[in-house]
């Protein structure tokens, strides 16, 4: 696919970006097409992208009808499931067309057993548990049993076995003992897998760091999964070891984890290259990831002033949405001069990390607090942004939140 231009309304709205939806709420009519097509055609960069709240936030405010979204369901699986999270959001914001025609839906349609278990996760029991019915009698003409407990047990319908044993829970060890339990030779994968989950629930532990090397799959191929993410939240304590793991050449996987976080944690010797290799990834126009390289520029604040014109760039022009917060962060981290109004917009993002720096970092003016107090009583939200935006809006005087409330 092309993307139209990025300063277009199209552009705009197909990235996802929060001036799209503004610029959208100024000309309904204009927009429409552009709203309809974004839930059409998966304009995501790739799987980490989200549009589906941004698309059904647009069209119940733009007053667009939810029947040419319904009607999208009868098109292949991909095309259905991407109209189903929509209207899933617009029915949760009070569209009866939009609730009725999923129910409708899993009464008649082809892929009713993937939105049965979407709306399963994301509705209230009493919106579909009554279509147990349905289920049962529908359930007999699948291929294959589903693999998913809810809602199919509920309703008697047998799923597809799947082996499991049931592991003792670790979460009361002391770290201390999960140090012990990772140290031991002894101790099955499984086992140092929970302990690495048990680890990263809590405060980093540096005594994890001599027992790094011995924490790769049994192949020798790989590190067990989560050590990567216990070895980074250690943040610079690591880099010490790292040089060692680094410069072996035995373990390749080792090899790349050190070299991972000496780049993350760069010397100062090392800003003229992460500059350089920005402006590489923007000539080529490579979309995915410069957020790591902005992550490691940030890190040297406003030394790394020669970064900002192409953070500028990524952050007006990448289609991949999930990296916007990245270059904003590190916009934020060189010089924060004149991004008042980035965080404005990024309360309209269509990515959730986006709008919750909008909403701890833009400025306290009656519009962004009437955005902000919108967020926190959106139905539809996340509940993590909703959350954010109920701590912010204490911080607004009390004559402000009255006329918020009023309006």
């Amino acid at each position: 696919m092309t993307y139209a231009h990025p300063d277009s309304l199209e552009g705009l709205l197909q990235r996802g970006r929060g001036l799209g939806a503004v610029r959208a709420l100024q000309d309904p009519q204009d927009a429409a097409g552009f709203v309809y097509d974004g839930i059409r055609r998966d304009w995501r960069w790739d799987g980490t992208d989200d549009r589906s709240l941004y698309l059904a936030r647009l069209v119940r405010d733009l007053e667009l009808s939810p029947t040419p979204v319904v009607d999208q369901l009868e098109g292949d699986e991909e095309s259905c499931l991407r109209a189903c999270e929509v209207l899933e959001l617009l029915a949760l914001a009070g569209s009866e067309e939009a609730r009725e025609g999923l129910r409708a839906y899993v009464r008649r349609g082809d892929h009713w057993v993937r939105v049965l278990e979407s709306v399963s996760v994301g509705w209230p029991a009493e919106w579909w548990e009554d279509l147990g019915d349905v289920a049962r009698a529908r359930i007999g003409g699948e291929a294959e049993l589903p693999w998913f407990f809810e809602p199919w047990t509920r309703f008697g319908i047998e799923v597809q076995s799947r082996p499991s044993t049931t592991r003792p829970s670790l979460t009361g060890l002391g770290t201390a003992d999960l140090l012990t339990l990772l140290a031991d030779s002894r101790t099955e994968d499984t086992t140092k897998f929970d302990a690495l989950r048990a680890l990263n629930s809590r405060e980093p532990s540096e005594g994890l760091i001599p027992l790094v090397p011995l924490l790769g799959t049994a192949d020798g191929r790989r590190p067990l999964p989560l050590l990567r993410r216990a070895v980074e939240r250690l943040g610079t304590a690591a880099v010490p070891a790292a040089h060692g793991w680094a410069a072996q050449d035995e373990r390749p996987w080792l090899t790349q984890l050190g070299a991972d976080i000496l780049a993350d944690h760069p010397g100062p010797e090392a800003l003229r290259g992460l500059v350089e290799e920005l402006a590489e990834q923007w000539a080529t126009r490579t979309w995915c990831g410069p957020d790591r390289t902005a992550r490691r520029l940030a890190r040297f604040g406003p030394d790394a002033a020669d970064a900002l014109p192409y953070l500028r760039r990524f952050w007006l022009r990448t289609p991949h949405s999930y990296e916007r917060t990245a270059y904003l962060e590190a916009l934020a981290a060189i010089n924060r001069d004149g991004l008042d109004y980035v965080y404005a917009e990024a309360l309209w993002d269509c990515e959730e990390t986006t709008r919750l720096l909008g909403i701890a970092s833009a400025p306290a003016s009656p519009e962004t607090l009437g955005r902000i107090a919108q967020l926190r009583d959106d139905p539809m939200e996340t509940p993590e942004v909703r959350a954010a935006a109920r701590a912010r809006l204490p911080a607004a005087p009390a004559g402000l939140r009255l006329r918020l409330r009023q309006t």
